[in-house]
């Protein structure tokens, strides 16, 4: 199974529907994380919210492939997308162990091997590094082996790269 979190409307979320695509919109009508770590200690990996999102862990951990499709603001993902992001800590545990020679939390639903970012928008040189850091290092967190980033400077674009 392929997740995709996108920020983008519902034009291109037609183009982005696939059998084996499950497909998250980032339009802000999710609740935020609230920091409560229900999803590690109480119910693992399951969100106390109830909204579309309450089992949002589970859905990217057992994930294949996660796509990322998100506009640039100031080097990092969107907010709506970052507020995705944020309720899905329930992938890993409350437990740490090494991983590429640093603590992090355990893994709960074991390793992947690459996360894709799509970035569009406009960008200043700083904001790409900015951008390739934080998709490698939330790649280690969600345990990825690899992360790539894909820049270009309209969602149009995005979607001619896609597969």
């Amino acid at each position: 199974m392929k997740v995709i979190i996108h920020d983008l409307d519902i034009e291109f979320e037609r183009l982005l529907q696939a059998e084996d695509n499950q497909l998250i919109r980032a339009d802000g009508k999710y609740a935020c994380c609230q920091g409560c770590f229900s999803c590690w200690t109480k119910r693992p990996a399951e969100c106390i919210m109830h909204d579309n999102l309450k089992e949002i862990s589970r859905l990217i951990g057992k994930a294949d492939k996660l796509i990322i499709i998100t506009k640039n603001c100031y080097g990092t993902y969107h907010p709506n997308v970052k507020a995705i992001l944020d309720r899905s800590i329930g992938i890993s545990t409350p437990l740490s162990t090494y991983r590429g020679k640093e603590m992090h939390h355990t893994l709960r639903y074991g390793t992947h091997d690459e996360i894709k970012i799509f970035a569009y928008g406009n960008f200043l040189p700083n904001e790409k590094a900015s951008f390739e850091l934080i998709a490698q290092r939330n790649a280690l967190n969600y345990g990825y082996k690899k992360s790539k980033v894909l820049f270009s400077d309209s969602p149009e674009k995005v979607m001619e790269n896609i597969s």
